[in-house]
């Protein structure tokens, strides 16, 4: 017996074996069941779901010896002959090759003439979407007023490009995406009846990259079983096709969320060695990455996951937050639009592998806006001690205009007058979760907050050498490179003239909001300015 590939082989024969398609099924087997059969019916929906099988089971209903019945018999003539596509009563036109209005115009002619083994004459056109638009018109007056025992059944993938008026005299059903778990029961039940053993995470890997089509599933299933010798296994799948498994998948994100980058990029030059393509790899790292950013945000099925929660790194989910879990996904999916368009795609990889590498360190924009409001805190607060805290509109602290110029950054309001920095208030500041911003910058907006709060007596004792006299160093010299500032009268500070430098166009920006620091005005002195 010649062979016969699963997707024709399990082809369902019944409403009750169509998967997936619980309301297109319900909606059916009532209308037959109740006599209500409609002159015209429209099937939508994605590629594999069962369309084309439910309109030849509904062919079948309507002309089994048994019917109109939701549950033909399969073994009369009708039904036999409508199952090997010989029936004179079931036409399947394929609208792709029958697209002018000529082939319409034979279907018109046709009509006329009743059935003559069934009790119904039907026509199903498969991907009506593809009729040219005198076609459809000249479809129009008979599907909407058809002879009697004729039944129009249209299938297509691509609803939006039939007519409007084609749909308002169709009744439409619209079929869905078959669910993970039920590809893989399915594809369970093939290999029971095969005789074939398999791993749960190769069939599941199967379902997985099926998207939702049972026709792609039984069609990747068969090519799987061809290099199987009767056993399916996920590493002969993974050696086969090219497929990063989750080992590789977890070595590569402990790397980067080490900041371990050459390891990173050594680990990306095995994986391209081994045969996997560079879009299949940017493809699993993004799939990874999305399932890490799930499990953050509290989801555990594993039909979205991919595998069970228990396999994915501990380190990267302890290194990595959801914010930097999307900044990660985002690059991922850029790198895979820019690959397309690249001087080299493995280029555009190892960019995006090393971006990731420096993933732990990156400052999201509202976390700098923070930071910077909290900084303006410490270095000098209102009058009252509360500390309120600039933030210029859309938490950017840079508007339009150009770093290198400056135009558009916008001015808090004016100080009563200038005058030595005010107390701020006794609370400590609270910063983002551990690791989301430089160690460094938090000592020393706490060693600042100290001095401020509690004055100088509290500071420690200064350290002439080593890692200790930097940390004691006041704030505004690391910026500028000159000395303590000494104070006028009045409590406005004067320049050192010690190692004056001119300070850089971002630290200078950065300085300007806030209240009451050091800054040199274009004269090279260097004076108090309120904001």
């Amino acid at each position: 017996m010649a062979y016969e590939v699963t997707a024709i082989k399990r082809r369902p024969k019944t409403f009750d074996e169509l998967a997936g398609q619980e309301f297109v099924v319900s909606t059916l087997k009532n209308a037959l069941e109740q006599k209500q059969i409609a002159h015209a019916y429209l099937f939508s929906g994605p590629r594999g779901c069962g369309k084309t099988s439910a309109a030849r089971i509904l062919a079948r209903s309507l002309n089994c010896e048994k019917g109109p019945t939701a549950s033909p018999c399969g073994v009369c003539d009708n039904c036999v002959a409508i199952s090997q596509g010989s029936s004179m009563d079931v036409i399947e036109i394929d609208g792709a090759s029958n697209t002018s209005v000529n082939d319409v115009r034979q279907i018109k002619d046709e009509v006329m003439f009743p059935p003559q083994s069934g009790a119904y004459k039907v026509y199903i056109i498969d991907e009506v979407h593809m009729l040219s638009n005198s076609a459809f018109n000249a479809l129009l007056k008979t599907i909407e007023e058809p002879p009697p025992r004729i039944v129009f059944i249209f299938a297509t993938t691509e609803l939006h490009k039939v007519p409007a008026t084609i749909k308002s005299r169709c009744q439409q059903f619209a079929f869905r995406l078959i669910s993970i778990e039920t590809i893989q029961e399915i594809l369970k039940n093939v290999c029971a009846e095969m005789k074939i053993e398999a791993d749960e995470e190769a069939l599941f890997w199967i379902a997985r990259e099926s998207t939702g089509s049972l026709r792609d599933a039984f069609t990747l299933f068969d090519q799987v079983v061809s290099f199987s010798a009767g056993h399916i296994r996920t590493a002969l799948i993974r050696e086969k096709l090219g497929i990063l498994g989750l080992e590789k998948l977890n070595a590569l994100a402990e790397a980067c969320a080490a900041n371990d980058n050459a390891g990173a990029l050594a680990q990306i030059d095995e994986i391209l060695a081994s045969g996997v393509a560079v879009e299949q790899c940017i493809t699993d790292l993004a799939g990874y990455y999305r399932s890490l950013l799930l499990l953050k945000n509290g989801v555990l099925r594993e039909s979205l996951l991919g595998y069970s929660p228990r396999q994915f790194s501990a380190l990267a989910l302890e290194r990595l937050d959801p914010v930097r879990l999307e900044q990660a996904l985002s690059l991922l999916l850029d790198c895979y639009r820019d690959i397309h368009y690249s001087v080299s795609p493995r280029f555009e990889l190892e960019a995006a592998v090393s971006k990731l590498s420096w993933l732990t360190r990156w400052v999201s924009p509202p976390e700098l806006s923070s930071a910077l409001s909290a900084a303006r805190t410490i270095l000098g607060g209102t009058s009252g001690g509360t500390g309120a805290a600039f933030s210029p509109p859309g938490n950017n602290p840079f508007p339009p205009g150009g770093p290198e110029t400056g135009a558009g950054l916008q001015e808090p309001p004016k100080a009563a007058a200038p005058g030595p920095r005010p107390g701020v208030a006794d609370s400590p500041v609270q910063f983002g979760e551990t690791g989301s911003l430089s160690e460094d910058f938090k000592r020393r907006l706490a060693r600042m907050h100290k001095q401020t709060s509690e004055g100088p007596s509290a500071a420690e004792p200064e350290s002439e050498t080593g890692d200790d006299a930097e940390e004691d160093e006041p704030v505004w010299s690391r910026f500028t490179g000159a000395g303590p500032a000494a104070e006028e009268p009045g409590g406005n500070p004067v320049s050192s003239g010690a190692g004056e430098q001119d300070l850089a166009p971002q630290a200078r920006r950065v300085l300007q909001v806030f209240p009451g620091v050091i800054i040199k005005t274009d004269g090279g002195d260097y004076e108090h300015q309120s904001l």
